[in-house]
């Protein structure tokens, strides 16, 4: 619990109107425009294809307890739902949102910003949508077929029993069944997943979340990152400007609770649309 408490932010959803709205860019004038061509305008402009703002859906698990007490996830075999505590996100989730508000106003478009206990499913409908986390946090996750290649799940055996891990479920030659970030504090390194898909309610879904928030903060920049993208593009394009559905695993080197570098473990592209 220490290593998820530590790396929280608390940010007042409730109250600010930040989170649950379209972030209005207008006067902003700072912004350096990219060209069609740029490799991040390739690779986002597949997350601009509706008529509708793209939805970035961050991470806001269900806490019971007080933060001045002690904090620990909401078990529903034996806590009441009226006494979630839901106040929460991490540092990597506000710090992603900022970047990719960067990159979608340079691509001369709003983000809506919605977490994802506050998420409806017809808010997606006809939306191009991000999540940021993983499913342990970002509920909304739990309802979408992703997970095929690289899937979060909770270790229930030792060595590493009740930490958050990253299940390889077809490891290729060299690669690891499973992949931990840092078991004691401070957290060094981490691993994390993007992974795109389309669905029925929405032009693209993209899910970037790591084993903790720095993961997730490094996701968001590797994505965000001129030079990383650059290398997947040719890795992920489908052809006419999209990309095809895919699953990758990221590793994350963090120092003093700061994403300083993250490199690609391994790349998977479905032959089918889950």
């Amino acid at each position: 619990m220490a290593l998820l408490v530590i790396a929280l932010l608390a940010l007042a959803a409730s109250s600010s109107g930040l989170w649950n709205k379209t972030l209005d860019r207008a006067g902003v004038t700072s912004e350096k425009a990219v060209k069609p061509s740029d490799p991040l305008a390739q690779f986002w402009q597949a997350f601009l294809q509706s008529g509708e703002e793209p939805l970035v859906v961050f991470s806001n698990a269900e806490f019971v307890g007080r933060p001045e007490t002690g904090l620990r996830y909401f078990n529903p075999a034996h806590d009441r739902a009226e006494a979630v505590f839901d106040h929460y996100t991490g540092v990597g989730e506000v710090l992603s949102i900022h970047e990719l508000d960067q990159v979608f106003g340079q691509l001369g478009r709003k983000v809506r910003v919605k977490r994802g206990r506050l998420l409806i499913w017809d808010d997606a409908k006809n939306r191009d949508v991000v999540f940021l986390g993983s499913p342990s946090e970002n509920l909304s996750l739990r309802e979408l077929a992703l997970g095929h290649e690289f899937r979060f799940q909770t270790m229930t055996a030792p060595p590493r029993a009740g930490d958050l891990g990253i299940v390889n479920l077809h490891p290729a030659a060299g690669e690891q069944a499973v992949y931990f970030g840092s078991k004691e504090l401070p957290i060094t390194e981490d691993y994390a997943v993007v992974e795109m898909t389309g669905s029925a309610s929405a032009q693209s879904i993209l899910m970037l979340a790591g084993t903790t928030t720095f993961g997730t903060q490094g996701a968001v920049e590797f994505l965000c990152s001129e030079e990383h993208v650059r290398q997947l593009l040719p890795q992920v394009q489908a052809g006419a400007g999209r990309l095809a559905p895919f699953a990758a695993l990221l590793h994350v080197k963090v120092q003093r609770g700061v994403p300083v570098d993250t490199t690609l473990v391994a790349l998977r592209r479905p032959t089918t649309t889950p």
